[in-house]
């Protein structure tokens, strides 16, 4: 009887580890996107950028609203990551945008995003321009 639900015990213990999900496949691929922005209380903007995966470049562009405090134009030039890519097609979707910023002549930026597909977007560098703004709104990527 013992020996029974030893058995027993290892065939659960099977089905069991086989329906756990696996360790993730994804990857990191480099992002650099030119972005330029500008509006009065509704902030608009767009720009275009490359993904660089598994040695292949990938063009895309990215548009963009926001709603809120907005004033003014800039121009960002983001380089960064994009985590847990399994494919460049991973990229694209809307990714949510909240909070505060601005430049005077020149300054920088930062920014993380996350969109549908669990891509994280780690992306910071200069900013030019003359903007404040204090808002939310979202991001689109399209992939060309």
């Amino acid at each position: 009887m013992k020996k029974n639900w030893m058995t027993l015990a290892g065939v659960l213990g099977f089905l069991v580890s086989a329906g756990l999900p696996t360790p993730s496949l994804a990857e990191t691929g480099q992002v650099a996107v030119v972005f330029t922005k500008g509006g009065f209380i509704v902030g608009v903007g767009g720009g275009q950028g490359v993904l660089t995966f598994r040695g292949k470049r990938y063009p895309f562009t990215v548009s963009g609203m926001s709603v809120g405090f907005t004033i003014g134009a800039s121009t960002s030039k983001f380089v960064g990551r994009a985590l847990n890519l399994r494919s460049p097609g991973d990229l694209a979707g809307s990714y949510a945008v909240g909070g505060a910023g601005g430049a005077l002549a020149a300054g920088a930026g930062g920014v993380q995003l996350q969109n549908a597909n669990g891509v994280i977007l780690q992306l910071s560098g200069p900013r030019v321009g003359v903007e404040a703004s204090a808002a939310i709104g979202g991001v689109t990527i399209a992939m060309q």
